[in-house]
């Protein structure tokens, strides 16, 4: 018989479904395999209605031979006609499994995994020719498809049961690709455990098996698991079957501190399986870190990192999403972007969020370990898109603070402000020590207020972008006017710096390519200076900024003195009597900015200005 060329008579259609449409070479096993299972629940579900057709014992088998270097995949599922082997494999693009499940009724549609009719060809990505051995049920003969890329034959075969039987004659090894590779009984259980794990039938294969004495034996074995552990019933499963999981997959010696096990049904249906880790993996804020979800269609793998299922700001997520109305493309390998991807990722995000809220509920000790290790990504969540995220984020939320020196959210926080605060107080430092004993917390604190400590990058950006929490506005001790004086000790310190007004210009103009303001202060207590930040750009996003981009973008720095410190009294009583006061004034800039954690720009210049001012000291003294 002739060689035919395929219908579609364009050879470049077919080069590019073998070699253009799938991106890796693994997955044609997949495919196949998929194919198989379609074949299988096509002759179950006839089963069902025509007595002479059985649907017992049905089954998929593999049978690498190295010697020959072929792979033969044997299912005896409904099997093709010589018609079938014209329509499907002899037209590119048409796929008989979607013909089938259209030509149900509404009440009889069943899953058919393939449906587009060109997996098939993802077969020639690792062979240069395949044979086609079918018999249809019902029906006394069979056919033989043979194909290359350059064409096809069918001719009538002797097969006595009902299935198909295809052989791929794997290509030559070249330097790029070792096809071999395929042949190799240990990689096509990967390949299997991999891609078609949950396949619902049973995946079979010849596998040595080792006996007492040494002595082996060849033993039929089944290589897939065949029902997931997601779409089992949870009543089913203990804690112990989720961490096995969890650490088989994930490669994770710690069990997750929460697992979420459900399924949705509606417009968009699907299983999910998901885990919140106990320890933040080593790589997880870098590129190597794999985030994403497993995503399965109908139990058959399609993608290892599915980001879109899952927002960025819940990354560390892991777990699989099993669903069977999602719109794929032809290769099964990219989602369309459609209403349906959006949906899903909407659902999963709500689950995640309450299940958070859950924890931060009900186990509050275990949403604080969750917090320490992945708290910094929600924050981030929350001004990451000019905050469009916040309001969904910002209960999530928690804090060191004043009060008591445990954790609090903003709720709380808010709940038990004074009926005369009018804004959240929060204040920044490497950690929480070095808050503490910032010199601006002391009157803050006197005045019975709560301070948020931030410790994190993230933290002032977030409180700069969300704003506010229930029309309280986020205020740092550090930036601007607290406002907390009353009329009279405003007015109060307004006549002091009146009557210092000499003084404090001569210090800003020793200072003036230092800061941008000298003034006195109500801010301090007990400490003789601080550095503050005007409104905008503070010290932490200063530091935070030129780290990143390695820019020059400066805060305003301002300098308040405390009027009531013993070294302002002394500093005015030195002012009086010669003036010179510039050494003075860069001390007290220098230690402003040392509190405040930030660099000196001249640390040798800064002691020798201390060893000059001791030993005047120390010669005064000795006169």
């Amino acid at each position: 018989m002739a060689i035919k060329q395929f219908k579609t008579e364009s050879k470049r259609l077919l080069d590019l479904m073998a070699n253009s449409i799938y991106t890796n070479t693994d997955i044609f096993l997949r495919e196949l395999i998929s194919n198989a299972s379609d074949a299988l629940d096509k002759r179950y579900f006839l089963s069902l209605t025509d007595t002479n057709i059985s649907g017992d014992d049905l089954k998929i088998k593999l049978i690498p031979n190295e010697k020959e270097k072929t792979i033969t995949i044997i299912d005896n599922g409904i099997g093709m006609s010589k018609e079938d082997l014209e329509n499907n494999l002899g037209t590119i693009a048409r796929s008989g499994s979607l013909e089938f499940k259209e030509g149900l009724d509404e009440k009889e549609k069943i899953d058919i995994i393939g449906q587009f009719g060109v997996g098939f060809y993802s077969a020639f990505m690792v062979a240069d020719k395949i044979e086609v051995l079918s018999k249809k049920v019902n029906e006394e003969k069979a056919y033989l498809w043979t194909g290359t890329l350059e064409g096809y034959e069918i001719k009538q075969a002797k097969k006595d049961d009902y299935g198909t039987v295809i052989t791929l004659y794997i290509k030559a090894n070249t330097k790029e690709k070792k096809y071999d590779q395929y042949l190799k009984k240990d990689n096509l259980q990967l390949l299997i455990k991999k891609y078609s794990d949950f396949i619902r039938y049973p995946i079979m294969m010849d596998l040595e098996k080792y006996g007492e004495n040494n002595t082996t034996t060849i033993e039929e074995t089944t290589l897939n698991s065949m029902v997931p552990i997601w779409k089992k019933p949870k009543k089913e499963l203990k804690e112990e079957d989720y961490n096995l999981f969890y650490s088989t997959n994930y490669y994770d010696f710690e069990k997750p501190l929460e697992t979420i096990h459900y399924k949705v049904e509606g417009n968009t249906s699907y299983s999910a399986l998901l885990f919140i880790p106990s320890v933040r993996p080593l790589n997880y804020f870098s590129n190597e870190y794999k985030l994403g979800l497993k995503l399965y269609s109908k139990g058959v793998f399609i993608k290892d990192e599915a980001k879109e299922l899952v927002s960025d700001y819940f990354r560390f997520i892991r777990g699989v999403i099993d669903s069977d109305d999602l719109s794929l493309n032809i290769s099964r390998e990219i989602l369309q972007e459609d209403h349906q991807m959006a949906a899903l990722k909407k659902s999963i995000d709500k689950k995640i969020k309450t299940t958070l809220t859950k924890m931060l509920e009900n186990k509050r000790e275990d949403y604080e370990k969750f917090f320490e290790q992945f708290g910094q990504q929600l924050k981030f969540g929350t001004y990451d898109n000019y905050g469009k995220n916040k309001d969904e984020l910002l209960d999530l939320l928690i804090f060191k603070s004043s009060y008591e020196d445990k954790y609090v959210t903003l709720k709380e926080y808010v709940s038990r402000m004074k009926e005369d605060q009018k804004e959240i107080y929060y204040a920044c430092g490497n950690n929480i020590k070095a808050i503490k004993e910032l010199p601006e917390l002391e009157k803050v604190l006197d005045k019975g207020y709560e301070v948020l400590y931030f410790t994190e990058n993230v933290d002032e950006f977030m409180a700069s972008v969300v704003h506010s929490y229930e029309e309280k506005v986020f205020k740092s001790l550090q930036q601007g006017d607290l406002d907390l004086d009353s009329k009279e000790e405003k007015e109060k310190i307004e006549k002091k710096a009146k009557d210092n007004e000499d003084l404090i210009n001569t210090i800003k103009e020793n200072l003036k390519d230092k800061v941008n303001d000298v003034r006195l202060t109500n801010r301090l207590k007990s400490s003789a200076v601080c550095l503050v930040s005007d409104e905008g750009l503070s010290f932490n996003m200063e530091r935070t900024l030129n780290a990143l981009n390695g820019g020059m973008v400066k805060a305003n720095k301002i300098l308040e003195i405390n009027p009531n410190h013993e070294i302002f009294k002394a500093l005015s009583k030195i002012y009086k009597n010669n003036k010179d006061i510039n050494d003075y004034s860069l001390l007290l800039y220098d230690q402003a900015k040392l509190i405040a954690g930030l660099e000196i720009e001249d640390i040798n210049a800064y002691t020798k200005r201390i060893s000059d001012l001791m030993l005047q000291a120390m010669s005064s003294s000795l006169k």
